[in-house]
């Protein structure tokens, strides 16, 4: 069994990460020069164990912003849960051949067809019904930390599945997260973020999270503590719970959050559940990852979890009255605790 790893933080870093803001003036597009996809930098690797499952990320170093795909073989089942003021997602497929998790906003969601176009061409273009590619996708805001509009394209798209690898997830500031941030109470308070993913096994049950986290909350550990984002010119970072009083208290100068946030994320099992069970996976996962996020779902948010089930395994059979069965509450469970460290991941 794979050890779900909920201990504190204490190897944690917490040297400043700082991000500077946006000019948003002459600001550079695609088309003003020729972009050559790179694989990014990953400040490490995790490893999954999930035969027909592959993980690509591919950048734009000159955003910087990237794309991460997930791919399965043959398809899979999927549930969306989105939430927030400002969800940016394209498909909305119950049933995928990839998941695309893309930066540069609505522009960048362009990414998920440049999937579709490199699977179809590999299998021979085939147009019949049962032939098509679907794939959807999610964004992040992630121009108010560069002073460029370049987003990821149909090109980038490609080369993200190209990159396409089965057994690990590239970690850090790389594919989707290279220009994500989080901890905006202010435009001095912002911290660089990015790209997490974490993989446990139990038994026959898998579960692979992977998650972008541009949030303008913070992330907590497990003892509440501020791992990144809300950072103090002291050096410290404070729980936006205080800012958020402070904007009641008519003597503060108090600045109000900063807009353009977004974390997405994809779940991964191999548990054969029914549509509204996985469904209710999705929510009940969605939900867990506020402890991480302080705060989640705003209305400055536009967050999107994809829940994906590759469908081998299946769990013990309780009372078929009942909508969501214990063991189907277990997965979710488990499933939230991986998410929470692939969130500390992402920030690490």
């Amino acid at each position: 069994m794979t050890n779900l790893n909920l201990l504190p933080q204490t190897d944690w870093d917490a040297g400043s990460r700082t991000t500077e803001r946006s000019t948003f003036a002459g600001l550079e597009i695609n088309d003003d020069a020729v972009r050559t996809p790179v694989p990014g930098t990953p400040r490490a690797l995790v490893e999954f164990d999930f035969p027909g499952v592959r993980v690509g990320v591919a950048e734009y170093a000159d955003g910087p912003t990237g794309v991460t795909v997930i791919e399965f073989e043959g398809g899979a089942r999927t549930a969306i849960d989105d939430r927030g003021g400002a969800v940016g997602i394209t498909g909305r497929y119950s049933y995928n051949s990839a998941i695309a998790l893309t930066g540069g906003s609505v522009q960048g969601l362009a990414a998920a067809s440049g999937v579709t176009d490199a699977i179809m061409a590999e299998r021979g273009r085939k147009t019949g019904f049962a032939d098509l590619v679907p794939v959807s996708g999610a964004c992040i805001y992630d121009f108010a930390v560069r002073d460029n509009a370049i987003t990821p394209d149909n090109a980038l798209g490609r080369a993200a599945h190209a990159n396409a690898v089965p057994g690990r997830v590239p970690i850090g500031r790389v594919g989707a997260g290279v220009a994500a941030s989080c901890g905006k109470m202010s435009p001095t308070s912002t911290e660089w973020a990015g790209q997490g993913a974490a993989f446990v096994q139990v038994g026959e049950l898998k579960v692979l999270a992977i998650v972008v986290v541009n949030a303008v909350g913070v992330v907590v550990d497990r003892d509440g503590r501020v791992l990144r984002g809300n950072l103090q010119p002291d050096g410290s970072r404070r729980h936006p719970i205080v800012d958020g009083m402070l904007a009641f208290d008519p003597t503060s100068a108090a600045m109000p959050y900063q807009p353009g946030n977004t974390t997405i994320s994809t779940v991964v099992t191999n548990a054969k559940v029914n549509d509204a069970d996985l469904a209710q996976l999705a929510t009940q996962v969605h939900s867990s990852m506020h402890r991480a996020i302080q705060p989640f779902h705003t209305a400055l948010d536009g967050d999107t979890l994809f829940l994906v089930t590759t469908d081998e395994v299946e769990l013990p059979s309780f009372d078929a009255r009942k909508t969501l069965s214990p063991s189907v509450a277990s997965v979710g469970a488990i499933a939230s605790e991986v998410m929470w460290n692939a969130i500390i991941e992402s920030v690490r």
